[in-house]
């Protein structure tokens, strides 16, 4: 048995109880977790804005250290070090083999729908989002652990399997930001703080971040936000006053996942600029565009999943700054806390405060 934080029903408290846990069947891996990050991801999973069977233990982010081995792997053993991958690429649908495009596989959830151990009562529990990662242990397919590289704190690494990949992806790989541009953030969370470094890192001249919480200025500044604005009635309006010439950010990347948001990150920018959406927002949360500004403003507005990254590309990558000191992944951790403290970092993403809440076993 281990302990585990399990979501008996979709908005139902949370339950920190001990689980059964099989050993690992043919191509899985036993993890013992390290740390767990609390993601937004994951209360939209508790609350039903995201799809997840239940009960379920939540929790994505995480990185530990592997226990056992299923009998046909040959690649992972017992003591590696290892980051989840809460989207693991199959390699062979249309996505991953004809378009290289492995954040959007077709089959990288497929075992959210399978029980991967037992409640108490012998009740089946579902993997959030294919990891399960709160809690002290784990089974996941092989796929879904990737090598820590070595000089990279296990605790911190977890943040690799989401926020900081998400964040370095879609400024990098979404949106394409190049020297010297102007960059604005909305949402300064785990994966915004995230953000915010990426830009710094690809050298971004002007660093904007944007956010409800007049708290969060010194966090923004820190990751390499050169500007602050609160969030209000006129975001988009203040955001490109302080742009050269008020034209407005060559890029906005949205964290948040509503359409105020959505919307406020397109009215930032300028005209030609690129609008990259990173949040998960409701089906509720309508954003409209008149067709006449569509064509005037001639910008780009695109989603952007996982910060269109490959995991087993991009890890190593990020495991290189984090050694070189050009990305710190502490600095996205506002709080560290066991299992208990998840229902209370719910609250505070609910509240807007704090960056990412870890959770260290």
């Amino acid at each position: 048995m281990v302990r585990a934080l399990v979501l008996p029903a979709v908005s139902a408290p949370l339950e920190v109880t001990s689980i059964a846990l099989p050993d690992p069947g043919p191509g899985q891996v036993r993890v013992r977790l390290a740390a767990a990050g609390v993601c937004h991801s994951d209360l939209s999973l508790a609350n039903g804005t995201l799809r997840q069977p239940v009960p379920a233990v939540l929790g994505h982010e995480g990185a530990g250290t592997v226990v056992a081995v299923g009998e046909d792997v040959r690649d992972v053993a017992p003591g590696d070090r290892v980051v989840l991958n809460w989207a693991p690429s199959c390699g062979e649908c249309h996505f991953c083999a004809q378009l290289s495009e492995p954040w959007l596989c077709v089959r990288a959830n497929d075992a959210t729908t399978t029980p991967y151990a037992r409640t108490r009562s012998g009740d089946g529990l579902y993997p959030g989002l294919s990891v399960a990662a709160f809690a002290e242990e784990t089974v996941v397919p092989r796929r879904a652990v990737l090598p820590l590289p070595p000089g990279v704190p296990l605790e911190d690494a977890a943040l690799l399997g989401c926020a900081m990949l998400t964040g370095y992806g879609a400024v990098h790989h979404s949106a394409r930001v190049r020297v010297g541009e102007s960059v604005a953030v909305f949402g300064v969370g785990g994966v915004g703080l995230a953000t915010l470094q990426s830009a710094r890192l690809a050298g971004a001249g002007q660093i904007v971040a944007v956010d409800v919480s007049a708290e969060k200025e010194e966090m923004a500044r820190a990751a390499g936000a050169t500007d602050f604005v609160v969030a209000g009635e006129k975001t988009a309006k203040e955001v490109r006053a302080l742009t050269e010439g008020g034209y407005g950010a060559d890029v906005a990347i949205e964290c948040v996942g509503r359409a105020a948001t959505v919307r406020a990150a397109w009215d930032c920018t300028r005209r030609g600029g690129r609008a990259v959406v990173v949040g998960i927002g409701g089906k509720d949360e309508q954003v409209s565009f008149s067709a006449l500004e569509i064509f005037h403003f001639a910008r780009e507005l695109r989603g952007c999943v996982y910060g269109d990254s490959d995991p087993a590309r991009d890890v190593p990558v990020l495991a290189q700054h984090v050694r070189d000191g050009r990305l710190e992944l502490g600095a996205l951790v506002s709080e560290r806390v066991g299992l208990e403290g998840v229902g209370d970092a719910f609250a505070a993403m609910r509240a807007g405060r704090g960056g990412r809440t870890l959770v260290v076993f």
